[in-house]
């Protein structure tokens, strides 16, 4: 079966990965790809896939209900996946109208579309899947079972509360309207293309450059953590096998303190520098190059507001009806993580200076 796809969010982390893996994947697909092109997403991200003649790219927001409806109509588009998203929790804590605007104004405005298209016009088999989070499940104690699809939600943040409004729409255009959906909650994401202000990319970039690696609170904040293939093929899985108006969580089994990652992240770089001399000579700043330990840079900060002390995913249900099963340790995940950022300085370089939005 071949499908015309839309992916909002597309320039961005998750969403770009999606487009690469999907297309690698059923190459006789066509996938739209759709971003508004703030901040988080870079065109860089798809430049692999410019010349790909099933891949075409849409500068707009999914906000403009009547620009998305045409591209259904016109484009034949049977699936929707739905990335976009403001999701930097501390953006949300100083700044969160944009989050209720793109998180549950546009996931509105995305089913709004679809449900004007396909239910009230051309009536053709269809799927809106929506990503979410494992944010919206709240906090859980040391000792407590994994956030499952049954949990009641208890979002502590203005982010988290926003992708909880919009899996509930969601949710209701399925219940209300007979709209075919699908939703997952995904664990922490990491691996190319991780926008540098995130945890991962934001300890190795700033520990190339020899700043200190700031740590919230006592640095004991556990989150369950999943590479972004990984989580690219969980979504697949759904579209194509999960059951309509069903929620899935999409884990790696693999709960990780804060500071525990730092500690694995500076002993990767220290590792990677005594293998090859080459690095100290690129990042000079950075303690290995001068004969010190990465780890010196570790330095603990005030905790953030509403900070969740643990997140973590009981992924039985996709893994039991879907046959789900994660490709990647942490290990194995980190390693090819911090040799893509060693790899492709000139992507992160150009985020750091600014000049990537002047290239949108």
């Amino acid at each position: 079966m071949t499908r015309t796809l839309l992916v909002t969010g597309a320039a961005g982390f998750i969403g770009s990965n999606f487009c690469h893996d999907w297309l690698a994947r059923h190459p006789g697909d066509r996938l739209i790809g759709y971003d508004a092109l703030t901040y988080a997403g870079n065109r860089a991200n798809l430049a692999a896939l410019a010349g790909h003649t099933g891949f075409s790219f849409v500068h707009a927001d999914i906000r403009d209900t009547a620009r998305v409806s045409s591209l259904l109509r016109e484009e034949g588009v049977d699936t929707i996946v739905h990335f976009a998203a403001e999701s930097h929790v501390d953006r949300s804590i100083t700044g969160p109208d944009a989050f209720i605007e793109t998180n549950v104004v546009g996931t509105h405005s995305l089913l709004k579309a679809a449900r004007e298209v396909w239910l009230a016009g051309s009536g053709k088999a269809h799927r809106f899947h929506h990503v979410s989070t494992d944010e919206v499940y709240g906090s859980l104690e040391p000792d407590a079972p994994a956030f499952t699809e049954t949990l009641a939600y208890a979002p502590n943040s203005p982010y988290s509360a926003s992708k909880a409004g919009s899996d509930y729409l969601v949710r209701a255009y399925h219940h209300t309207y007979g709209l075919e959906v699908s939703t997952s909650n995904c664990s922490n994401n990491y691996g190319p293309f991780h926008f540098p202000e995130k945890l991962i990319p934001l300890c190795i970039t700033r520990l190339l450059a020899g700043e200190p690696l700031p740590i919230y609170g006592d640095g004991l904040n556990i989150r369950d953590w999943l590479y972004v293939t990984d989580h690219c093929r969980g979504i697949e899985l759904v579209i194509e096998g999960g059951r309509p108006g069903e929620s899935y969580n999409i884990g790696g089994n693999n709960e990780w303190a804060n500071i525990d990652i730092v500690n694995l992240l500076c002993d990767l770089a220290d590792e990677a520098f005594a293998a090859d001399a080459t690095l100290a000579a690129r990042f000079p700043a950075a303690p290995p190059a001068r004969g010190q330990a990465s780890r010196s840079l570790i330095t603990f900060v005030k905790d953030r507001a509403g900070h969740d002390r643990r997140y973590a995913i009981d992924a039985r249900k996709i893994m039991g009806e879907l046959g789900y099963l994660p490709a990647e340790s942490f290990e194995t995940g980190i390693r090819k993580t911090f040799a893509w950022y060693l790899a492709n300085e000139g992507w992160w370089r150009a985020i750091q200076d600014g000049s990537y939005l002047q290239a949108q």
